[in-house]
């Protein structure tokens, strides 16, 4: 192969530094990494000669080069290493190999792929987490009707309901940050299991990988670190995938009635006409998430099985977490574009509110809260008036206090404990049927009044802005680390 120049050579590693942060950074990539960094540390030890270490640089340059415009770009160890033999012309250059594996090698790809991957699915969190936040902030008068057991349980604040996902997606935040922090330990150097008699520097490979340390048993580097990050991944990315399922879920209920209270925006991708139907509006955009929320758990739960009752050494389950990380990342992206999609009638979900009785517990508190009468008592009230009330086709609306007397004047015949007339007033009954009135006087810490969803807004705001920090600091961290080795190595290839 021809030898270039050194200008030449410079220029090219110029247009591959760009290319590199541009484009998805491959196993080609990486493999071009660890042998710059081998070439850099290698020469300063002394493990190569001068001579040796710049003009085996010349040859990593090229084929580098070479593989940005349209060259071979080979994802093996065994099949990058003849490119370099024939750029340099001979074998002297597999000296670069000293101490190194194809087990350790792409063990290390691997794992800077999977930090690259997770850091792009930090940065949807942040912005899926913004739009949540912003619409939790905007609905929080919005009145809607939550489910229990698939049925309508209590009246809350859309945007009470809505943080409880931000706190959920919070929870996947620190997840994966702490799954960060156990991925970003560097095997480069443990070669095959048991090191090597090379005295290789081992921190600062990982320095200039970008990891923020070494994976420091070397058998536990080669052979279970390596096989456990996959199901670390699933660990993360499962979780996600079961709140993102869970809220669609939510949405789809509502689907199903002739008059939705949420749905998506037509138009933009997000609904579709049935073919045959001319009223449907189909939610394309639920139902894929939906079904890549469901696959992103399958992909979660192969790769358990994978790792599964083999012994350390075998390679069934060293990838995957790259592509779990990836899937999860778009996922995520996709959902965030479903809440911005979002269209939210306040009226209609309280007129469906007030079409069952969703605030009869409410009674009850009321009447144990204010009249000392007990909890199952004056739930037995209520229940008795939803009883009557759905025999005879009578919303909350429309119940009158009346008839609420004279099933309690019924009951208090029966039990001797009760005060002959209902304590209730009229006011405090129809107080106890108002949804709005039932949510802005909730008392406990977390829940849906006004001070406490102030308070909880602000805690979600702080921890994401937190995030948004560490996934800044995580990236500058390495855009650094690949700075300071081109730079190194350019400075290699330089040298007089």
């Amino acid at each position: 192969m021809k030898k270039l120049g050194i200008f030449t050579l410079l220029a090219m590693l110029a247009v591959s530094a760009t290319a590199a942060a541009e484009g998805e950074k491959d196993n080609f990539y990486w493999l071009g990494q660890i042998n710059k960094a081998t070439a850099v540390i290698n020469t300063q030890q002394g493990l190569l000669t001068r001579e040796q270490g710049q003009e085996f640089a010349k040859s990593i340059a090229q084929v580098l080069q070479e593989g940005d415009e349209g060259g071979a770009r080979p994802q093996l160890v065994i099949t990058f290493e003849p490119l370099l033999i024939k750029a340099y012309g001979s074998e002297e250059i597999t000296m670069l190999h000293a101490g190194r594996s194809s087990q350790d090698m792409l063990s290390t790809v691997n794992f800077a792929m999977s930090r690259e991957q997770a850091l792009e699915l930090a940065a949807a969190l942040d912005e899926m987490q913004t739009t949540l936040l912003k619409l939790a902030a905007e609905q929080q008068t919005t009145i809607i009707p939550n489910y229990t057991n698939g049925v309508a349980a209590q009246p809350n604040s859309l945007g009470h309901y809505l943080l409880g996902y931000a706190y959920a997606f919070g929870r996947d935040a620190q997840r994966l940050q702490q799954y960060y922090d156990r991925l970003n330990r560097s095997p480069m150097g443990a070669t095959v299991l048991n090191g090597t008699g090379w005295p290789l520097d081992r921190e600062r490979m990982a320095g200039y990988l970008g990891f923020d340390g070494i994976a420091y048993n070397t058998y536990d580097a080669g052979q279970i670190y390596t096989s456990e990050n996959a199901a670390d991944a699933a660990a993360v990315t499962d979780n996600i995938a079961l709140h993102i399922g869970s809220f669609i879920e939510e949405i789809m209920q509502q689907y199903a009635q002739p008059r939705p209270w949420i749905i998506l925006r037509e138009g933009g991708g997000n609904t579709y006409v049935s073919s045959a139907m001319p009223q449907k509006r189909n939610p394309g955009i639920l139902n894929n998430a939906r079904r890549d929320a469901s696959m992103l758990l399958g992909e979660g739960t192969a790769v358990l099985f994978k790792a599964h009752n083999i012994p350390a050494g075998m390679p069934d389950g060293r990838t995957g977490a790259e592509t779990l990380l990836k899937d999860a990342a778009v996922l995520v992206r996709n959902f965030n574009h479903i809440l911005q999609a979002l269209v939210i009638d306040p009226e209609r979900s309280l007129e469906e509110l007030n079409l069952d009785w969703t605030c009869s517990q409410e009674i009850a508190d009321v009447m144990m809260r204010k009249y000392q009468i007990p909890f199952r008592t004056g739930h037995h009230f209520a229940s008795e008036i939803v009883t009557y009330a759905r025999k005879n086709n009578i919303p909350p609306s429309d119940f009158s206090y009346e008839d609420a007397q004279k099933i309690y004047l019924q009951l208090a015949a029966a039990d001797q404990s009760l005060s002959a007339e209902l304590p209730l007033s009229r006011e405090e009954f129809r107080a106890a049927l108002d949804p709005a009135a039932i949510v802005a006087a909730r008392a406990v810490k977390g829940g849906p009044q006004p001070e406490e969803m102030a308070k909880m807004l602000q805690q979600c705001d702080k921890e994401l802005r937190q995030n948004k920090a560490w996934t800044d600091a995580a990236v500058k961290r390495q855009q650094d680390a690949e700075q300071k080795l081109n730079k190194d190595f350019t400075a290699l290839l330089q040298e007089k």
